[in-house]
């Protein structure tokens, strides 16, 4: 609602000089409204400028003709709402205005969401009252264009990839969409699901496949679950003969494993190599073990497994071989990790660590009994015997 004093006449003029000045701000940020009638509806962008870019401008060009901006709010209890009034007032005591409402009352409780509201009813207010654009021009907003189909090429060089993870999901997922729209009586949906399967037969390439599932869609959301299931199975062994593969094929957690080995390199032993290098074993199950034995300084419990930094060579971001790791409680662990010579602080423990983090390796890691010799044995067992 617009309001203004009684004349107008020496704010009109300024304004109007004002107006020549006056450009539109950049529209440097980018808003997606999205639609409300369908899920997954199709989306609109759009360009506007911030408010703070709108006010530099409407200030710097208004003050030179004696006219300030001021926006307030106000609560109306008789209809439930807050406005916003932007006022623009000329030195004479001219002025001109216009309310604006924000948000309801209730809103204020959570002042984000008002917050917002009242930046977009600024923007809107102040440019609308001083005669500049703050956005694209959205006349027509329910006017899309359509989307640009992919060259036959591209298609054709797309099309296996497109059917086993785009087109033949697609196919199938829609039917859980299938709700907004009504289905057929059974009687004409088993008459459309014969006609479907029919056309599915006649079907010789993945491009025919594409095609006709895109065509289809609607009348297989139109059919009955039970059809609706039989058309999506027989249109994906359909799909099989076409292209040669199942329509998005799962994959168990073996055949996962397997994949991931395979692309996983072989490790190289350096250990054999001309300047060798020490071994580091990352084995977790010793770890945790090893986490549940008391402290080898004071046998107390919890303790954490550390790792012997002196047992091998420093390596940039590894720690040594698991193999060396031996049970120690929060506060000793933290000691020995700020101590300057770690050597040092276990001859003060008195304590040999690397033997007992062998014994501890050795428990979960034995040795493998030594081979025996079958043909010495027997000699052996022939020269006791002899008289």
């Amino acid at each position: 609602m617009q309001r203004s004093s009684e004349t107008i006449g020496t704010i009109a003029g300024a304004l109007a000089k004002a107006q020549a000045q006056l450009v539109n701000p950049e529209r440097s940020l980018v808003a997606t409204i999205r639609s409300t009638d369908e899920p997954g509806g199709p989306e609109r962008s759009f360009r506007y400028a911030p408010l703070s870019r709108g006010l530099d401008i409407v200030r710097k060009t208004l003050s030179q003709h004696e006219i300030a901006t001021v926006q307030t709010t106000s609560i109306d209890e008789s209809a439930g709402i807050v406005r916003l009034s932007t006022v623009l007032a000329h030195a004479s005591g001219e002025w001109i205005a216009s309310d604006w409402p924000v948000c309801t009352i209730s809103e204020t409780a959570t002042p984000h969401r008002m917050g917002a509201a009242l930046t977009y009813a600024r923007r809107y207010a102040l440019f609308t009252l001083v005669g500049i654009s703050g956005e694209d021009d959205l006349d027509a907003p329910d006017l899309i264009a359509p989307t640009t189909p992919p060259s036959k090429d591209r298609a054709s060089s797309n099309k296996k990839g497109h059917l086993n993870g785009g087109q033949g999901q697609q196919f199938s997922e829609e039917r859980s969409r299938k709700a907004t729209s009504p289905s057929l009586e059974p009687e004409a949906s088993c008459a459309l699901r014969d006609q479907l399967m029919t056309e599915l037969e006649s079907l010789s390439s993945a491009d025919e496949a594409a095609s006709w599932a895109h065509r289809a869609l609607g009348q297989k959301n139109a059919l009955i679950d039970a059809d609706a299931l039989a058309v999506e199975k027989a249109f994906q062994a359909r799909l099989v003969i076409l292209t040669g593969e199942p329509v998005n094929k799962p994959q168990d957690a073996d055949h996962r494993l397997t994949q991931r080995h395979k692309r996983r390199r072989p490790a190289v032993d350096k250990t054999v190599l001309a300047l060798p290098a020490p071994r580091r074993i990352r084995d977790r199950d010793h770890v945790k073990s090893v986490a549940k034995l008391p402290c080898l300084v004071c046998g107390r419990r919890p303790v954490e497994a550390h790792h012997l930094r002196f047992a091998q060579s420093p390596t940039l971001g590894r720690k040594v071989s698991d193999e060396f790791t031996v049970p120690l409680c929060r506060g000793h662990h933290r000691e020995v990790h700020h101590c300057g010579d770690e050597v040092a602080w276990w001859n003060k423990a008195g304590i040999d660590p690397i033997v007992s983090a062998r014994t501890l390796w050795l428990k979960t890691h034995p040795l493998p009994a030594a081979p025996i010799n079958i043909q010495a044995a027997r000699s052996t067992s022939t020269i006791d015997r002899r008289p």
